[in-house]
C-alpha cells in the first residue's frame, strides 16, 4: 500500500475553500479592487522574474487571481519541503533533493508575493499529517504535490492575459517538471510515462488540495523567520 496521501483524500472544516476564496472568479470584486503587480522590486534579477516589474494599472485582475492561485499552491510546497528539511527524517539524495527544491519553492513563494504586493494572500496554516516525519512518506508525498503543481500551472497558462505574466509562468512550470521527473526517479517511477500531460482546472486542484487536509486553517501572516510547525 502506498504510503502517499493521494490527492483525492485534503480539506479540514472547509478551511481551504476559505482560504483560497479570494483567487476565485473575477466576480470577487471586492477582493480584485486591491489588485496590483508591484513595479520594480522584483527578486530574482533576471529578465524573466524582470518581467513583472510593471506598473500596477498593467495586471489584468484575472491575471492577479491566477497569480495568487499559484501562490497558494507553492506555500504549501514551499512549507512541506521546509519542514521535512528541518525535522531530519530525511538521508542522501532525498535529502537532497528537499534542499534543493525547498529553495526553489520558498523563490517562487518570495518573487509571487514581491509582484502582487498588497494583493497577494496571506500564508495559510499547514498539518502535513506525518509524511514529513518519514522519509517514504516524504517521497510519495512529493511526487503527488509536483505532479499536480506540473498540472495546476498548464492548466493556468492558456488563462493568463499578460505576456510578461505567461512568460514568468512557464518559467517556473518547467522547473516544476524537472522537480517531477527527479522526484520520479527517486522514487524508480517513470520520470516521463506518457508522451503528453493532461492539464488540471483550477477547480480540480482546489478539490485536489482540499483532499489531503494539510491546510489547517484560514491564512494568516507569518512573522519572518518562523520556524516551521512540525506536525503529526
Amino acid at each position: 500500500m502506498s504510503n502517499a496521501l493521494t490527492l483525492d483524500e485534503v480539506d479540514n472544516g472547509g478551511a481551504i475553500l476559505e482560504a483560497l476564496d479570494k483567487v476565485g472568479d473575477d466576480s470577487r470584486v471586492g477582493f480584485l479592487k486591491k489588485s496590483a503587480v508591484a513595479a520594480g522590486g522584483i527578486v530574482g534579477g533576471g529578465a524573466i522574474l524582470g518581467a513583472l516589474a510593471t506598473p500596477a494599472h498593467a495586471a489584468t485582475a484575472n491575471d492577479v487571481a491566477i497569480l495568487n492561485f499559484a501562490l497558494t499552491l507553492e506555500y504549501l510546497e514551499a512549507e512541506f519541503y521546509t519542514e521535512a528539511e528541518q525535522i531530519g527524517a530525511l538521508r542522501g539524495r532525498v535529502l537532497a533533493f528537499a534542499k534543493v527544491v525547498g529553495a526553489h519553492e520558498r523563490a517562487h513563494v518570495a518573487f509571487l508575493k514581491k509582484a502582487l504586493g498588497s494583493a497577494a494572500v496571506n500564508k495559510p496554516t499547514f498539518n502535513f499529517r506525518g509524511t514529513t516525519e518519514s522519509e517514504a512518506k516524504f517521497k510519495a508525498t512529493a511526487q503527488v504535490l509536483e505532479d499536480t503543481g506540473v498540472k495546476a500551472y498548464k492548466g493556468q497558462a492558456p488563462l493568463i492575459d499578460s505576456d510578461a505574466v505567461l512568460a514568468v509562468a512557464l518559467s517556473v512550470h518547467s522547473v516544476e517538471a524537472r522537480h517531477a521527473a527527479w522526484i520520479r526517479h527517486i522514487n524508480g517511477a517513470p520520470p516521463a510515462p506518457n508522451a503528453f500531460d493532461p492539464a488540471a482546472t483550477k477547480q480540480q486542484i482546489l478539490q485536489a488540495v482540499a483532499g489531503t487536509k494539510f491546510i489547517t486553517a484560514a491564512p494568516v501572516m507569518t512573522a519572518p523567520g518562523r520556524s516551521p510547525r512540525f506536525t503529526g
